[in-house]
């Protein structure tokens, strides 16, 4: 028996609390995130559609592709994915969220040739927690009659869901492929790491970066001078930390010796191999120098859902 043909779905239905702004319309090299999404799903889907809410349907961007309405309204993801299901409850159906800027067509190819029809879903494992990844994930039909007994039961989540199912669960390629954004320091630090930085960013950074080589090639050499630093926390470093941000004084001479001070002060977790590190709004290296008055931001990989 052939598996159900497989659709693609992008969500775009959110309310973008954190955000302040609508996330579909965020911008990385000019072209905004629904843009890219569609981008990158379109060519690997028999059909490809923008799930929306009601009052959403007039809504230029969105209105330039084939959408889906919500049938049930405020639910979320949820809902998004069971108005797919409804409206062609006999195809398949990729789901994914707007919000990943990181997100590749390799991602994406490896999720299908991994599909298991016969199972409910088949999604990616969160290499924080295991959890199944919700939104970039692959939607069976028989997930239709799963989803509307949860909504019946008030249960909305799409992780308890998955997680709770018979789902074919894949280690992800790329860690930080479903990396997602829900606030402006997020967007911020994505907008850098992925190059779209100012001419006065970039000017900056070289001047660091010249700055740094006329210094000492060792960072050893930058241990034992106290500064003054601000360190920004996000997700689970923030829940494991008590707080968003704080500014002590330290020995620490590069970001990678901050962090292992904080894991000892703070008790924070998370290997340094899934973070990425920011210096004053840039991303850097865990190996350069900090200097009295920077503001530090460690970012762990965010999961929709």
């Amino acid at each position: 028996m052939s598996a159900p043909e497989l659709y693609g779905l992008v969500l775009t239905g959110g309310r973008s609390r954190r955000m302040q702004r609508d996330k579909a319309n965020l911008t990385y090299a000019g072209k905004s995130q629904l843009a890219r999404a569609m981008e990158l799903l379109t060519p690997l889907v028999a059909r490809c559609f923008v799930s929306v809410r009601s009052d959403q349907l007039q809504d230029p961007q969105r209105a330039a592709y084939d959408t889906i309405a919500d049938v049930l309204p405020n639910l979320g993801p949820m809902g998004g994915i069971h108005a797919a299901l409804h409206a062609y409850p006999d195809r398949a159906w990729l789901v994914l969220a707007c919000d990943l800027p990181f997100l590749d067509a390799a991602t994406l190819q490896h999720l299908i040739a991994h599909r298991i029809s016969t199972r409910v879903a088949t999604a990616y494992r969160s290499s924080f927690d295991g959890q199944p990844e919700p939104l970039c994930a692959i939607f069976e039909p028989p997930s239709r009659a799963l989803i509307e007994q949860a909504l019946a039961q008030s249960q909305q989540c799409p992780r308890a869901l998955l997680a709770r199912s018979d789902v074919e669960l894949l280690d992800l390629p790329n860690p930080r492929a479903l990396d997602n954004v829900n606030t402006g320091a997020e967007y911020a630090a994505a907008h850098a790491a992925l190059g779209a930085v100012t001419p006065a960013a970039a000017a900056s950074a070289s001047a660091a970066t010249s700055a740094s080589a006329a210094t000492s090639a060792s960072a050893s050499a930058t241990i034992g001078t106290p500064r003054r630093l601000k360190v920004r926390y996000f997700a689970v470093l923030r829940e494991q930390a008590g707080r968003s941000t704080e500014e002590l004084e330290t020995q620490a001479g590069t970001p990678r010796q901050l962090y292992d001070e904080l894991r000892r002060l703070r008790g924070l977790t998370l290997a340094p191999e899934f973070l990425r590190v920011a210096v004053n709004d840039e991303f850097g290296d865990w190996r350069s120098p900090l200097s009295d008055g920077d503001t530090v931001v460690f970012l762990p990989p965010v999961a929709g859902g």
